[in-house]
């Protein structure tokens, strides 16, 4: 009982006897009967005031404020969207809209080029330096060899092509969306859809894909495939094909191959559809 009524020590020497012990356990020793006779050493501070009476239960609190905003982001561009009636209206919409916060470091809006009306609709990742200095998407080397793909089998972007992308402000340095902002951008990608209904809709890469078919798989998988969309609002599901990014291919030159037979897919389907094409010189 010695213990019980010995003076308490010092505060200095408690807080060292707390540092020791800790020590001693973090080094793998069973400290627990040492810390039970120094608790037992160690009297109580004494209350400073009476007890409280019990306190109201306090509400959660709300969610940070950074997702309250993203949210709202979201929710105004899906609005926004809605409110459209037409490509062009759309257009406008997405100029005006500032939920997204790589419009404050970039440039140019790029939301489409080509004809609004147009059969097909191509839709790609995100705008680069040339895309963001001319408020076009597919305008620098990976745009002209677009261009040039798509005019062999009659396609072209002055006649019956419509393109896009997934998000209308380049990213700083060429970074990787983040999943916010894809997520801020998508409701103004399924409206564009809904609108247009193309006969065929072509996903550029593997972060167009992903990104409209809500799928995460690489885009090795699902080009070479007949696929469809489909979501709430739509009249019917859309014909849709995946082919390699011009991009990827400007790096691997070598499985240009796959993009060509990617092509053909398209032609085939393209007269199964009877979509219309530029006669070839």
């Amino acid at each position: 009982m010695a213990a019980m009524n010995a003076p308490e020590p010092p505060i200095q020497v408690q807080a060292a006897a707390r540092a020791l012990l800790a020590f001693w356990r973090a080094a793998g020793v069973d400290m627990d009967e040492a810390e039970a006779v120094y608790a037992a050493t160690a009297r109580p501070a004494p209350a400073r005031r009476p007890a409280a009476p019990a306190a109201t239960p306090i509400a959660p609190r709300p969610a940070p404020k950074v997702r309250a905003k993203a949210s709202s982001a979201v929710d105004n561009a899906g609005l926004l969207a809605k409110a459209a009636q037409s490509v062009a209206g759309l257009r406008a919409a997405v100029e005006g809209f500032d939920g997204c916060a790589l419009k404050a470091t970039a440039r140019n809006t790029v939301f489409s080029d080509g004809v609004d009306d147009a059969p097909v609709l191509i839709i790609g990742e995100a705008p680069g330096k040339d895309e963001d200095e001319q408020g076009r998407p597919f305008v620098g080397r990976s745009g002209q060899l677009l261009d040039r793909m798509l005019a062999t089998i009659g396609l072209s972007r002055q006649s019956n092509v419509l393109i896009s992308n997934t998000i209308y402000w380049r990213p700083p340095g060429n970074r990787d969306p983040t999943p916010g902002e894809i997520l801020t951008c998508l409701p103004f990608v399924e409206r564009l859809i809904e609108l247009k209904q193309p006969k065929l809709l072509i996903l550029a890469g593997k972060a167009a894909a992903n990104t409209v078919l809500k799928r995460d798989e690489a885009v090795t998988r699902l080009r070479g495939r007949r696929l469809s969309y489909n979501r709430e609002g739509l009249a019917a599901p859309i014909n849709t094909m995946v082919m390699l990014h011009p991009a990827y291919l400007l790096r691997r030159p070598q499985e240009k191959r796959l993009a060509w037979a990617d092509l053909l897919a398209a032609e085939s389907w393209l007269d199964e559809l009877g979509v219309a094409r530029i006669a070839q010189s």
